[in-house]
């Protein structure tokens, strides 16, 4: 019989923690096809970041670093200067590199640092309540904006790819999300890329996949999949921000 769907080989069987809907399942997966496709998991090492998906080093069969708060691609820079060789990734979510990572994120990426970022955006702190992140929607209800997120004192969302497209050092950078079968697909093919610019030596690669946060959201997860259809994706426009393989660099999104 043809094997029609199999485990990848870089994603260990160690029982997932994450809440019933939400999406980080999902992207491990996508991510450790990659690996595997590429034929890469002896030589690759993964940097954790804090968040809900701070265990994630249980979850990817290669080797895996943990990096303080915000820190994780000052630690991939580290070590991918320390072992060129090495392939060198971050998952990190929105509080993580958008919040107290600010400064490495952009600083990595104007450098062109040579590794590959996977980006979690469910516009909400997860692991630590609720709370409002760089990220939240204008008007989003959060546990620090229960009256909905007021850009006069609050400011508006960071939107990092469209930043991030604006700098010299970033090779790709791409929005996805994982809501669908056709929106999967087009998530696999956009980390594997990305992973595979870090192979040919292209320099800094993100993908930003739109994410659900059913437990903070206050919603079931179907109705947390409705809710990024709706809300997310109209604000955060899927697309390929920059590409220097296809000459893309602009502000609004494209497929």
């Amino acid at each position: 019989m043809a094997t029609v769907f199999q485990k990848p080989k870089a994603l260990t069987s160690a029982p997932l923690h994450y809440c019933p809907g939400c999406t980080h399942g999902i992207v491990h997966r996508l991510v450790a096809q990659a690996i595997d496709e590429l034929g890469v998991e002896g030589r690759t090492v993964g940097v954790a970041s804090v968040g809900c998906s701070v265990m994630c080093y249980d979850y990817f069969a290669c080797d895996m670093v943990q990096a303080p708060h915000g820190r994780a691609q000052a630690v991939a820079t580290g070590l991918k200067r320390a072992k060129p060789q090495n392939v060198i990734f971050t998952y990190q979510g929105d509080g993580d590199l958008a919040a107290i990572g600010t400064a490495e994120t952009v600083h990595a990426a104007t450098r062109g640092e040579n590794i590959t970022v996977i980006f979690i955006n469910n516009a909400i702190y997860g692991m630590t309540g609720g709370q409002m992140a760089p990220t939240s929607l204008p008007g989003q209800i959060t546990q620090t904006t229960p009256y909905g997120r007021d850009t006069d004192t609050a400011g508006y969302p960071v939107k990092v790819c469209e930043l991030l497209s604006t700098l010299d050092g970033v090779a790709f950078a791409q929005r996805v999300t994982v809501d669908c079968v056709k929106n999967v697909n087009i998530a696999r093919r956009a980390i594997k890329k990305a992973f595979q610019n870090q192979l040919d030596g292209k320099g800094y690669s993100i993908v930003e996949v739109l994410s659900t946060c059913p437990t903070n959201w206050g919603l079931t997860p179907v109705e947390s999949l409705q809710w990024l259809r709706e809300n997310m994706i109209p604000y955060y426009p899927l697309g390929v921000y920059k590409d220097i393989d296809a000459g893309v660099k602009k502000g609004g999104a494209s497929e």
